[in-house]
């Protein structure tokens, strides 16, 4: 009987894990809560803020999977592209001027589905 009951609570354990759901892939609230303070900076040039370099990075340090590096590059594409007086130039200069490496331009036309991380 003992034996029965500790097979029945591994059985309980082995569900519980595979029915548990996955880490949940990166937002594009997220995306978008990180990059505001980059409106401005995407607007009108000059230098990046602090804050805006710090949620750049902080969004390239989440992104570990190829989905989520994915994610956020077609949630930076969309939200850029929701910015009103959005100018591509400033948005491309941001990762040299937040001293960070992102393998794809941070465009409204970049293909994110071809990049390959």
């Amino acid at each position: 009987m003992a034996g029965l009951v500790k097979v029945a609570c591994v059985v309980v354990m082995c569900v519980a894990l595979v029915g548990a759901p996955l880490a949940e892939a990166i937002t594009c609230g997220q995306v978008a809560s990180s990059a505001a303070p980059c409106i401005t900076f995407l607007q009108r040039g000059g230098n990046p803020s602090p804050g805006c370099c710090n949620g750049i990075k902080s969004l390239v340090a989440a992104a570990r999977t190829t989905a989520d590096k994915q994610a956020v590059c077609n949630c930076l594409k969309s939200t850029a592209g929701q910015v009103p007086g959005y100018n591509d130039k400033n948005a491309q200069a941001l990762p040299g001027l937040c001293r960070i490496s992102i393998p794809y331009k941070i465009s409204t036309s970049t293909n994110c589905a071809s990049i390959r991380f």
